[in-house]
This record gives C-alpha cells, sequence and structure tokens, in this order.
C-alpha cells in the first residue's frame, strides 16, 4: 500500500501536466468553436499572432520535457529511499557521473560524509544539483512573460492601423468612396490585431505557460523535499559528527602522514645513494689521475685532440683565404703572419 502511494506520488507531476494541458486543449476548441481568432490568424498581416502561437508550442513542449525528468528523477528518488531505510546512506549505490541529479547528489554527500568532519549542507548541495531544472522552469515562465509583452505589442500596433485607417476614411469622405472603404477595412482589421493579440498573450502566456511553470517549479520543489527528508530520516547518523567518525578521520591523516613520512625517506635514501655514487665516481677519477701509465695516456689523448684542433683551424684559414669575401682573406691573411 505505500509502495503504491509512492508510486503515486512520483507521478504526480505528469498528472498535473496532463490534466492542465486537457484544460489548455479545451481553451484551444474554445477558441475555435466561438470566435474567429484562429481564421484571423491565418490572415494576420503582422505575423505577432504566429510568434505568439510558436513561443506558445515551444514552451508546452519545453514544460513537458522538463515535467518527464522531474518524473524519472521522483521514481528513482523513491528507489534510493528504498534502499536508505535498509542501510542508511551507505546502503546507497549511486554514481557520481549519473544522469540522474539525485544520484550526483547522494555520491557527493556520501563523499563529503567520508571525507569531512563537519556535517554537509543539504539544503546547498539538493539546491545546486537541482538548478538546471529550477531554471529551465523559470525560462517557460519568462516564455510566457514575453507572450504578455508581445499582445500589448500588438495592441499598440493594431491601434496605430486603425488611427490611420480612419485617419484615411475621414480624409476621403465625401470624395472617394472606394478609399473610404479602404480605411475603414483598415481600421477593422487594426482593431482586429489589436483585440486579437491582446487576447492570445494574456491567455496563452499570462494563464496557460505560467501554470505549466507553476507546475515545473512546484515538482522540483518536491523532488527537493523528497531529497531532503531521505537525508534527515534515513541518513542523518551517518551525517552527524561521531567519535568513530573522529577517529577514523584521525586515522586517514595519520595514514596520509606515514605515507608522506615514508616517501620522504625514500627521498633520502635515493639522494645517499646518489652521493656514494658520486663519491666513488670521483674516487676512480682521482686514482686515475695518479695512476701513472694512464696519466700518460691521459696526456697523449689531449696532445692529439690539440693537434687535431690545430689543424681544423688552419683548414679553415686556409678555406676562408681562398673562397671567402675579402674581408675574410684578409684576417685569414692577418691569422698567418701572427702565427709565423
Amino acid at each position: 500500500m505505500s509502495q503504491d502511494f509512492n508510486q503515486q506520488r512520483g507521478y504526480r507531476p505528469l498528472f498535473l501536466w496532463v490534466i492542465w494541458a486537457a484544460a489548455a486543449l479545451a481553451v484551444y476548441l474554445s477558441f475555435y468553436q466561438d470566435t474567429d481568432v484562429w481564421e484571423f490568424v491565418e490572415n494576420d498581416t503582422s505575423r505577432i499572432t504566429w510568434i505568439i502561437m510558436f513561443l506558445f508550442a515551444l514552451g508546452v513542449l519545453a514544460s513537458f520535457t522538463i515535467t518527464m525528468m522531474v518524473t524519472r528523477e521522483n521514481l528513482r528518488v523513491q528507489r534510493l529511499e528504498g534502499l536508505a531505510q535498509l542501510n542508511g546512506l551507505a546502503g546507497l549505490e549511486v554514481n557520481e557521473g549519473s544522469r540522474f541529479a539525485s544520484e550526483r547528489f547522494f555520491s557527493a554527500l556520501k563523499q563529503v560524509a567520508r571525507n569531512s568532519n563537519q556535517p554537509p549542507n543539504v539544503g546547498a548541495l539538493i539546491e545546486i544539483e537541482l538548478s538546471p531544472y529550477a531554471r529551465a522552469s523559470r525560462m517557460v515562465e519568462l516564455l510566457g512573460n514575453i507572450l504578455i509583452t508581445l499582445g500589448l505589442i500588438g495592441t499598440v500596433m493594431g491601434l496605430t492601423l486603425t488611427l490611420t485607417g480612419l485617419t484615411g476614411s475621414l480624409e476621403s469622405l465625401g470624395e472617394d468612396q472606394e478609399e473610404l472603404l479602404r480605411g475603414l477595412r483598415q481600421a477593422m482589421g487594426g482593431m482586429g490585431t489589436a483585440f486579437y493579440t491582446t487576447l492570445l498573450g494574456a491567455i496563452l502566456g499570462g494563464v496557460l505557460l505560467r501554470v505549466f511553470a507553476q507546475i515545473n517549479l512546484h515538482a522540483v520543489e518536491g523532488l527537493s523535499d523528497s531529497m531532503h527528508r531521505i537525508c534527515l530520516v534515513y541518513c542523518a547518523t551517518d551525517l552527524q559528527p561521531t567519535l568513530e567518525k573522529d577517529l577514523s578521520f584521525l586515522e586517514a591523516q595519520i595514514r596520509s602522514l606515514g605515507q608522506n613520512t615514508d616517501e620522504l625517506r625514500r627521498a633520502f635514501l635515493e639522494a645517499r645513494e646518489t652521493l656514494a655514487e658520486f663519491e666513488r665516481q670521483l674516487h676512480d677519477v682521482r686514482q686515475r689521475a695518479w695512476n701513472p701509465q694512464e696519466k700518460d695516456a691521459l696526456q697523449a689523448l689531449v696532445e692529439t685532440h690539440r693537434q687535431y684542433m690545430r689543424v681544423l683551424r688552419q683548414e679553415a684559414e686556409a678555406h676562408a683565404y681562398l673562397y671567402g669575401t675579402p674581408t675574410e682573406r684578409i684576417r685569414a691573411f692577418f691569422r698567418r703572419l701572427m702565427a709565423k
């Protein structure tokens, strides 16, 4: 019985949305039957009513998407509530990278409870995770306000067309009958624009879309209350600071300090081994320097290298003297004189 009630509670936002969508459809049918508003929309030259209808359809689609996503979140929260009843916060199997905001919330809550000794700010964390749904719901409400504004703009445009048509009719009064009728038609069309745009903007935006937005906001608040309730009822013990948690936190800090000490000890041992190897190499070099045979071989190698460098320098000077620029030839000539 309780499970059936919880499941019905999870589908409540969808039920409310469907009921209000049926009411909106009834309003649409009443417009279609009792007035010629849709005929006017088809023949509207200002296109404001077209924009109103397009934004209304966009808002309804966005509201339905939000409702479906929040309904899925509600069903997921009900499953997590059942797990929390049995094993508390530790029994919740959640994934940090999940597409569900509720799973991301409880994953972050477990991480905070495990790594921190202070009780987490549950309300702020819930607000952060559910903020995309709340912002989307406010965007639907914003679309409703935009429809009201477009209705007022259409009213002003319609009155402007009415005054223009009446002015033309008065100027042609008694002179041109066709111009008089044309001005009256323009005035009547302007009155229709003013009336219908105000009517569509007020009903579609000010009533229908705003109620859709309130249904979404109410669903998000209900989801937040459910998540908060799980934390307060089933996870309160895991979130409160206890002596066991203090000891485990202290043990974790001690383990971290021990690991840092071991790493520092290993670094000192490696540095000592490096210095010992350097000392051995330096001792070998010193012994070779005092060994007469290796000393003679080293001196012979140094002398050979000097001769080789001298030959290379002479070849470079000869190349510069033969193939270089005049300046390089002069420099090579003076180097050869100095060498002699």
